[in-house]
């Protein structure tokens, strides 16, 4: 039997898979599995109030779990899917208010990776698949990261790195409006220029929101602190109780497409191989750039200290 098929049989008896994403790996269950919904929970040490996205393998499935699916979704669907957006919309009946923490709103991403696609197909349900990382952690972008969060205690497909490497870009659609409540490398001016093309021109903004994971204050971080320098401002490591430790540097010159995609399996390398902290050098012109703001985004959350 091949893993794909293995897997399936696991989720249609209420058991979690972790899947591969062109975002980060997923730790999948079947909407329609309560056991499987809460076992997300369970394994990852989620609080309930965090909402799960919602993975479809195309418009029609999306169409089927939203209360309500406008022109302008179609229109944004069409430009991204499959691919690193998840749109938020009021729910139908079908989805669970385990998925959505008791909201009436769901987020829908068609991601674009064929194992994960496959999976959805084989299976012919939605799954809801957060990051398969322990809460609060960092994302797994390969096969053994997750396999090392887990100690090798879940199923997970192999479907080599993920392309992207930071989780999607999460929307809020309204008639009169979208709000980005968490960036990634769909930027704002990305979606105004999609809208703007079909001619949907509604204004775009940022929002915090609780309807988006990823919202707390403190979120996506490794196991040793990482220190954010601006525009090479030199870190007190006494000060910062980081004077007799070994760290491990990277300044942040390469282009934001490869920065994200190396992201997450930095962090992953700088714990694996003993280093007591991670410092980050940027350039705060990067504040001023949105294919940015995903990447910052993350750093922001993922910081224990920040020197200008």
């Amino acid at each position: 039997m091949k893993e794909i098929d293995k897997a399936v049989e696991l989720l249609k008896k209420g058991d979690i898979v972790a899947i591969p994403t062109e975002t980060v790996y997923g730790l999948a269950a079947s909407i329609h599995s309560e056991s499987g919904l809460k076992k997300i929970f369970e394994i990852k040490e989620r609080p309930f109030f965090d909402p799960l996205i919602v993975h479809v393998l195309d418009v029609a499935m999306a169409k089927s779990l939203a209360g309500r699916w406008s022109k302008t979704c179609d229109i944004l669907a069409a430009a991204f899917w499959p691919g690193p957006l998840t749109l938020v919309v009021k729910k139908s009946g079908e989805v669970s208010d385990i998925i959505t923490a008791g909201l009436d709103s769901v987020g829908l991403r068609c991601p674009n990776h064929p194992v994960a696609l496959e999976v959805i197909k084989k299976l012919n349900a939605p799954l809801a698949a957060p990051s398969a990382n322990k809460f609060k952690r960092t994302s797994p972008t390969k096969k053994e990261h997750v396999l090392a969060e887990f100690n090798g205690e879940v199923m997970t497909l192999e479907g080599g790195q993920s392309e992207v490497g930071i989780e999607s870009t999460v929307a809020g659609v309204f008639e009169d409006r979208i709000e980005i409540y968490r960036p990634g490398m769909i930027t704002k001016e990305r979606i105004e220029n999609a809208l703007k093309k079909n001619g949907a021109a509604i204004p775009v903004k940022m929002v915090q929101s609780p309807v988006a994971p990823g919202q707390l204050k403190h979120h996506y971080m490794p196991n040793i602190p990482i220190v954010l320098s601006w525009d090479n401002a030199t870190p007190n490591m006494e000060e910062l109780g980081l004077g007799e430790k070994i760290g491990e540097e990277w300044t942040l010159e390469e282009s934001p497409e490869l920065v994200a995609r190396k992201l997450y399996g930095f962090f992953r390398e700088a714990e694996r191989s003993n280093k007591e902290f991670i410092l980050i050098v940027l350039n705060s012109h990067l504040k001023s750039q949105s294919d940015w703001s995903g990447i910052l985004n993350r750093l922001e959350k993922a910081k224990s200290f920040e020197i200008f």
